[in-house]
């Protein structure tokens, strides 16, 4: 049985969470640009949620972190964000107030994992037969792969046009 197919529990579900607490004390920063720290709304109880997610690609030049569903379209993050938009993100020491955010099409997904796994070959090897997938990383493995759990790139929101421009000043008051 995979991973994606049951929900961790007890001991695995607390270590799974341990980062997520690292981030809430501040010391997100330790994780460098390896993990997303994702803040979002329930889509049922409009209450805060928080999750931390592996950082499949970063790129530095947008910036734009991307993120894999590893339970597919049921995981509660992804279905979360898919409803209403996510409230920050930290990556590092960056912080995200009110991200952009997209789902990355198949094609484009396939190509992130395949540098992952050249990145990253013995992470790949190891998370590949908890998903369900072949340790060696093909071309093919990574289509399956896109296919079968979303990826969501995260960017910052756009910034305004221009930072040192002055705000307006108030109107000035009508006239005795």
């Amino acid at each position: 049985m995979s991973m994606v197919e049951r929900r961790p529990t007890g001991v695995k579900r607390v270590f799974l969470r341990l980062p997520v607490y690292l981030y809430r004390g501040g010391l997100g920063w330790l994780f460098g640009r390896r993990f997303l720290y994702l803040v979002h709304r329930g889509r049922t109880t409009g209450r805060r949620r928080d999750t931390v997610l592996e950082v499949v690609a970063f790129d530095e030049r947008k910036p734009e972190a991307v993120v894999v569903a590893a339970w597919g379209t049921h995981s509660d993050w992804y279905r979360n964000i898919m409803t209403s938009p996510p409230s920050a993100v930290w990556v590092g020491r960056q912080h995200w107030p009110n991200p952009r955010h997209r789902v990355l099409p198949p094609d484009e997904m396939a190509a992130v994992l395949a540098d992952y796994g050249r990145r990253y070959p013995r992470s790949w090897r190891a998370l590949a037969p908890r998903l369900g997938m072949d340790r060696e990383l093909s071309e093919s493995t990574a289509r399956e792969a896109a296919a079968r759990f979303p990826a969501v790139a995260f960017a910052p929101a756009d910034p305004p046009a221009d930072p040192l421009a002055k705000p307006p000043s108030p109107p000035a008051p009508s006239g005795q």
